[in-house]
């Protein structure tokens, strides 16, 4: 049975952030079955304006909201109130159980409808200082590309939704086919949730200097230990340099972006249920499970044995 998928749609909306939504969640497909069932439903009726001078006649449909098990929020313009029948029917849903998923501004509807209380949030760099001045909740991050757990996440601008896209599809159908979408998508499969959302360089110019063939051969034996020396001279670089190549390309420090690596390969291991934690805490480079545990509750939130549990329900 697909997850089903309410893409919201109202005065002013981002076409581009909606289209990332429509893309991902509308188009996903198992070999044998479609995984979620996207469709746009409207919170006000009218002539509604879209970015880029489209227009579209709509009949709001709040009522519908807790129908739906994913509601995704493209981004909010900011002048704009919520009102009382916006606010009582995302409660409702919320309430229902829904996930939330906002891109850019999109986390300002949820906050001026009372549902980002006790929850990490961010949005766009340009919107931190007046998403902090509005959020009840004080867990607001900045310079991250997404965040949050349970039922609200939320995304920085543009772009950056997509990154939440993969996580979502991740969480719910696993590795595999997250990497499936990256692959038709023609994008990375993974960036962590924390990783800066501005760096001075794009990583295409890693790319061009041969820097990415380096981090490959590293990801390919994350077993190693891997120290920053090492990692400098497999780079033919000084540990200064390496120190500020990945701080320029990655927005991280070498370390940083080696227990990423790690998690992201544990949690692969985790989903095929071939083997036991010591064997995937040694194969990730952790080399014990209880530093393997440490790193997961530090990234995820949970341990690899509630992980693989979870992934095993679905």
């Amino acid at each position: 049975m697909p997850k089903k998928v309410a893409v919201l749609a109202y005065d002013q909306l981002c076409t581009f952030e909606y289209g990332i939504a429509i893309e991902v969640f509308d188009t996903i497909q198992s070999k044998t079955a479609p995984l979620y069932q996207a469709e746009t439903v409207p919170i006000e009726s009218g002539n509604l304006r879209l970015a880029g001078g489209l227009r579209t006649q709509c009949v709001a449909q709040l009522e519908r909201l807790a129908e739906f098990d994913l509601i995704i929020v493209p981004g909010w313009p900011l002048h704009k109130k919520v009102s009382s029948e916006m606010a009582s029917a995302l409660q409702n849903a919320h309430e229902a159980g829904a996930r939330f998923m906002t891109i850019c501004s999109g986390i300002f509807l949820l906050g001026r409808a009372g549902l980002t209380a006790n929850t990490n949030i961010t949005t766009h760099w340009q919107y931190i200082d007046q998403l902090r001045a509005e959020a009840t909740s004080e867990n607001v991050e900045d310079n991250v590309l997404y965040c949050g757990t349970g039922q609200i996440m939320s995304s920085a601008g543009s772009a950056a939704g997509i990154d939440l896209a993969l996580e979502i599809v991740r969480q719910d159908f696993g590795t595999k086919e997250a990497n499936r979408l990256a692959q038709r998508l023609v994008l990375p499969a993974h960036r962590e949730g924390g990783q800066k959302q501005f760096v001075p360089r794009p990583v295409a110019h890693a790319q061009k200097s041969g820097f990415a063939k380096y981090l490959d051969e590293v990801r390919q034996k994350l077993d190693q230990s891997w120290t920053v020396k090492e990692m400098a001279a497999l780079c033919h670089m000084s540990e200064r340099t390496l120190m500020r190549r990945f701080q320029e390309v990655m927005g991280l420090s070498p370390s940083q972006w080696l227990i990423q690596e790690r998690v992201f390969f544990a949690r692969s291991l985790l989903e095929e249920d071939h083997f036991t934690i010591d064997e995937i805490a040694q194969k990730a480079g952790f080399n014990t499970p209880e530093t393997m545990r440490h790193h997961f509750r530090t990234h995820l939130k949970i341990s690899p044995v509630v992980y693989r549990n979870n992934f095993r329900q679905k």
